[in-house]
């Protein structure tokens, strides 16, 4: 009887040794049992120190396991996005000084409230240009050998469905803006706030001799025109008559042009001034 009870106590024994050994086992994604007595010690135990070779290599498999959660197929780190930046606001007082500057709206207009906004500076070899305008959609700037659009090399900041702000290179063919994909811009910003448009990029000064890309070391005159978009795709342009710089533009000469919109253009007529003037006259006169 004595040797019965012996017998399935050592078979208990072994099965609860059997168990634990189980248990510390570092089996392939699955974590030591809370309930362990040698996960719990975390040190030696009746076990002795190979609970802790157990736990080391459990944690060397969970870390490698981790890391490949990070790796592609190819074994390399997925690509981090860079900090974005907040968009730096367009400074108006460097206008006429360290910049060009082509205001298009109410007289005393600046770039968060003009209908159309153009700077441009040279930076080393690049020419930085930087376009705002008083709609949710695009806003471009082409340069043209004369005053009509056509055949002209244009550079556009679109908004898209995402909120993104991109830039766009563009051909005119005739009245119609086509895309090109060679787009020579870089350093490309853009923002979309207070229902206006904004973005500025560099483009290099000189590029190889093609149709669809203007050396700017030459005068060009400037096509300014801004419209809504669908599906980040440019329509057609707001006004029918977008404004164009009265004379070539060089980027050599930093100027700060004003350019009134059409609601104030009427004021500025000799015409009108010498009517104003005459009813001004009159009314302080009176009549006979």
């Amino acid at each position: 009887m004595l040797a019965v009870e012996v017998e399935q106590v050592m078979m208990k024994q072994g099965l609860a040794a059997l168990w634990v050994l189980v248990s510390q086992t570092a089996w392939p994604g699955v974590a030591p049992s809370p309930t362990d007595e040698g996960a719990l010690r975390g040190g030696p135990g009746e076990r002795g120190e190979p609970g802790h070779k157990d736990q080391d290599s459990y944690g060397s498999l969970a870390s490698e396991f981790l890391e490949s959660r990070h790796l592609s197929d190819d074994g390399y780190p997925f690509p981090t996005a860079p900090p974005v930046d907040p968009f730096a606001r367009i400074k108006v007082t460097d206008c006429g000084v360290t910049k060009g500057c082509i205001r298009y709206g109410k007289p005393g207009c600046d770039a968060e409230t003009c209908d159309y906004f153009l700077s441009y500076r040279r930076i080393g070899t690049d020419v930085e240009y930087e376009m705002s305008a008083d709609t949710d959609g695009w806003v471009a700037v082409g340069f043209s050998s004369d005053k009509k659009m056509g055949g002209d090399d244009v550079m556009g900041c679109v908004h898209d469905d995402n909120g993104r702000v991109r830039i766009h290179h563009f051909y005119n063919v005739g009245q119609w803006a086509k895309e090109i994909k060679r787009n020579p811009a870089r350093d490309e910003e853009g923002v979309f706030e207070n229902n206006r448009v904004t973005c500025r990029f560099k483009r290099p000064l000189y590029v190889p001799r093609e149709e669809t890309l203007v050396d700017l070391h030459l005068s060009w005159f400037y096509l300014f025109a801004w419209g809504p978009a669908i599906q980040g795709s440019i329509t057609r342009h707001d006004i029918d008559a977008p404004p164009v710089s009265d004379r070539m533009i060089s980027i050599y000469k930093y100027e700060d042009i004003f350019m009134p919109s059409t609601a104030y253009q009427t004021f500025n007529s000799p015409f009108c001034l010498l009517l104003i003037v005459a009813l001004t006259f009159y009314l302080l006169m009176g009549t006979p």
